[in-house]
């Protein structure tokens, strides 16, 4: 964040055209009349509110073929390859902005696991206690395995333990590197959400078959409550498979769209907060130092409270994908 205070501190107004000089004679500046000084002064700032606007917002949250690393842009055309067409389709594979940081927060991700793994094996639990990195990540793990997977899943959870860890680590990567300079947030990308989203629900599914089989799947979409007429039960399945079948497209739909609203919507707060100094901020006005005071202010508080969402983010979609494991796996 601090680069880009500066460099908002730093940016320069719009400076006005100089008059032309014909033949090397200097010209007579034009009088100004009466009340045109204050209609330069009021187009000169509407101009230079405009320069912080949707566009310039959007510019710093929506996917990109180019990264920015300290003031330099770096296209990623170089790594363009052709599109794959499946069943009609053409498929684009080619790396972006998000893309980028979705390998980053795997490879974190991959990282973190492996590094705690060669330090407890180096560790003598019989004598000494886990230590820095080890002891975070133990305090994770234990509290994810134990009161999000287990306490969720039920019995037979332990085979789901390193998914939901896995998924944690991942999402919480990714939230994080959108808040250094130079990063972006893929879980902004409502694409990105989505194809999680997408992968917890077959995990669901697929647990769902495995725990009930085919007959008792098959009740978890055709829903006929016992004890009823055989005319009535087929009135239910009409009405009741509909509902079924929204119901379970709408649990991948809430995953998707809650981490995408929440990560986009503190990007904006930060942004549109940053942009009231280039707007209203001056250090020869009391309003405009106050703009700058206030929006400075304002900014580092939504950052520390972008520091709690991303971590917040990461726990409920992870526990909303233990939740619904759980309940397939006990539908009756």
């Amino acid at each position: 964040m601090l680069p880009l205070l500066l460099a908002l501190l730093c940016a320069a107004p719009p400076t006005a055209v100089r008059p032309a000089v014909a033949s090397g004679v200097p010209q007579e500046a034009p009088r100004a009349e009466p009340g045109h000084a204050e209609e330069q002064t009021h187009a000169a700032e509407q101009e230079h509110a405009e320069e912080w606007g949707t566009e310039a917002m959007l510019h710093h949250i929506v996917d990109s073929d180019e990264l920015e690393l300290f003031g330099r842009k770096i296209s990623l055309e170089p790594l363009q390859v052709p599109p794959v067409r499946v069943a009609g389709l053409e498929i684009d594979l080619s790396p972006t902005k998000h893309v980028v940081f979705l390998w980053l927060a795997a490879l974190l991700t991959i990282l973190t696991v492996w590094a705690a793994a060669r330090r407890s094996r180096r560790t003598d639990h019989g004598k000494d206690a886990p230590k820095g990195h080890l002891n975070l990540f133990e305090a994770l793990y234990l509290y994810l395995r134990d009161d999000v997977a287990l306490a969720n899943i039920g019995h037979g959870g332990e085979r789901y333990v390193p998914y939901v860890v896995t998924l944690f680590f991942f999402i919480l990567y990714a939230n994080l590197l959108g808040l250094i300079p130079g990063g972006a947030t893929a879980t902004s990308n409502i694409m990105v959400t989505a194809a999680m989203a997408l992968i917890s629900l077959a995990i669901v599914e697929i647990s769902g078959m495995r725990a009930l089989g085919a007959k008792g799947y098959l009740g978890t979409i055709f829903y006929v409550p016992k004890g009823l007429h055989p005319i009535m039960q087929a009135v239910m399945v009409v009405i009741m498979t509909p509902v079924e079948l929204i119901g379970k497209l709408a649990k991948p739909f809430a995953l998707a769209v809650r981490l995408f609203a929440n990560m986009t919507a503190g990007h904006f707060v930060i942004l549109a907060l940053l942009g009231l100094i280039l707007t209203f901020g001056s250090f020869t006005k009391a309003t405009g130092l106050a703009a700058i005071g206030g929006s400075l202010s304002l900014g580092l508080f939504v950052m520390f409270l972008e520091i709690f969402v991303a971590f917040l983010q990461a726990y409920i979609f992870t526990a909303l994908t233990a939740v619904f494991i759980g309940l397939i796996r006990h539908a009756h």
